[in-house]
């Protein structure tokens, strides 16, 4: 029973770190305008994310820009983009073969299989994790490092905005359901391993 709540608790930061990596791939706020000097006047708040550029200004108003032009974009938001939707996809691939190999279930096969199951859907997460972490960490860098550059101008300074602290946090949920399912299934195994028929040791 240890093993299969072990496998749950697994599958549920899973969820919640695929969940996080789609939030933050379509949010606009990687990156946000910094409040340094006197350069806002008429615009409150700009923000740029993987997809769209946004601003929103002092009278209410709140307009987004798509980025089109795939080639214009520097190389760090080019990764950025297809390394987060190459996580969603990977993680949800690894959400498909973890509901088969979650011992509480009664699809997937035989417990040989669930194994096998648990132990792909488990890599799935940790190289998700791995995906999502990389994208974050080098639009951060490069954030950063352009803050601190004193030859950029005060208004082309930005900080980095929620979407990256959602990318980091989603990629420790990946890591963590990842490694959990694959350390569900790396102890001794009892009795026959193609059995198609189920008794109570299945669920133990």
């Amino acid at each position: 029973m240890a093993s299969t709540g072990m496998q749950i608790f697994g599958f549920v930061l899973a969820l919640l770190g695929i969940f996080g990596a789609m939030v933050a791939t379509v949010l606009p706020n990687w990156k946000v305008s910094a409040d340094v000097g006197s350069n806002i006047i008429t615009a409150i708040s700009q923000m740029q994310g993987l997809w769209m550029d946004c601003t929103w200004y002092s009278t209410g108003m709140f307009s987004c820009t798509l980025k089109y032009s795939v080639l214009s974009l520097p190389a760090y938001l080019q990764t950025a983009r297809t390394t987060m939707v190459l996580c969603c996809v990977l993680a949800a691939l690894g959400l498909c073969l973890a509901s088969l190999g979650l011992k509480c279930t009664r699809w997937g096969g035989g417990r040989r299989s669930k194994r096998h199951a648990a132990i792909a859907s488990g890599g799935c997460f940790v190289a998700a994790g791995f995906l999502c972490l990389v994208p974050a960490s080098w639009f951060t860098n490069e954030v950063i490092t352009n803050f601190l550059d004193s030859s950029v101008p005060e208004s082309n300074k930005f900080e980095p905005g929620g979407a990256v602290y959602v990318a980091f946090v989603s990629a420790g949920f990946l890591f963590m359901g990842g490694f959990i399912f694959c350390m569900s299934c790396s102890g001794k195994r009892h009795g026959p391993q193609d059995m198609t028929g189920y008794s109570l040791q299945d669920y133990v």
